[in-house]
């Protein structure tokens, strides 16, 4: 990614970074990760039709075959399905798997030290893109973070979703964080944000399974978005912290709880 990253009239700017040049020259296995990671976040949606073969190939920098085999990497993953004819095009489908099953698959093999640290790191990151953000943000880029905690998009106000309340709020707030590093005006906050959010996002945001937390993610998301407005970092730096040590705390708990289950289980046989 080289550049500022800058929206698209009527596209989030989430959405836009998700299509920027990838870094490394592109292979096969960064394509299907870059899109896998925006369907998984919500950024984008089941239903969206994405860019052609050729038109990704030019956003992401990489050869024709390269984003080819790479949307064939997420057919077979059951995320896309590529139809043919005029209307034509290979759109996006709701992930197969359930947030129980994607979070003991992703959990096991993860130490508490490990997810302790990784929420230290996505902290701090995203706490300096809300700084920044708070200095160089401007009213329309801000009206755009907010959009993303709308009543329309938070679970349980009344919105369709193909998956439960917890994957509907994950892919809110992915979306909203990497919003937040696109309002840095900083294209290396914004691929390391992508990054850590394909790494530890899809765990990160099964927090939101718990009613109460996901209640309270949603109004530091908000408290993140007024000091942004107010142009207050040092608020907004602290709201994401806040924020994050939630998700965290909640994410060291589970990986608890399913330690002592399957210590259980293995007792009893």
């Amino acid at each position: 990614m080289t550049g500022q990253v800058h929206a698209e009239p009527g596209a989030s700017g989430a959405k836009v970074a998700v299509f920027a040049p990838l870094a490394s020259g592109g292979r096969v296995e960064q394509v299907a990760q870059r899109l896998m990671d925006a369907i998984l976040l919500g950024v984008l949606a089941p239903g969206d039709r994405l860019p052609s073969e050729a038109e990704l190939a030019k956003r992401f920098g990489v050869a024709l075959v390269t984003a080819r085999d790479g949307l064939g990497v997420l057919r077979d993953e059951g995320l896309v399905e590529t139809r043919r004819g005029r209307e034509g095009g290979s759109f996006v489908l709701a992930p197969r798997r359930t947030a129980d099953a994607l979070l003991r698959a992703r959990i096991r093999g993860l130490a508490r030290v490990e997810i302790a640290d990784f929420g230290v790191y996505l902290s701090a990151l995203t706490a300096a893109c809300a700084e920044r953000a708070a200095n160089v943000a401007t009213e329309e880029e801000i009206a755009r973070l907010r959009s993303w905690l709308d009543d329309s998009r938070i679970p349980g106000s009344g919105e369709d979703d193909a998956g439960t309340p917890a994957l509907a709020g994950g892919r809110t707030m992915g979306g909203f964080h990497l919003e937040l590093a696109v309002l840095s005006q900083s294209p290396r906050l914004v691929r390391e944000q992508i990054r850590l959010q394909s790494e530890f996002g899809p765990i990160l945001w099964l927090a939101m399974a718990d009613a109460p937390v996901r209640v309270r993610v949603f109004d530091l998301g908000a408290g993140i978005a007024d000091a942004i407005g107010s142009r207050d970092s040092l608020a907004a730096r602290a709201a994401v912290n806040r924020q994050i040590g939630e998700l965290t705390n909640w994410l060291l708990a589970a990986k608890e709880k399913l330690e002592r289950e399957e210590e259980s289980h293995v007792a009893i046989n």
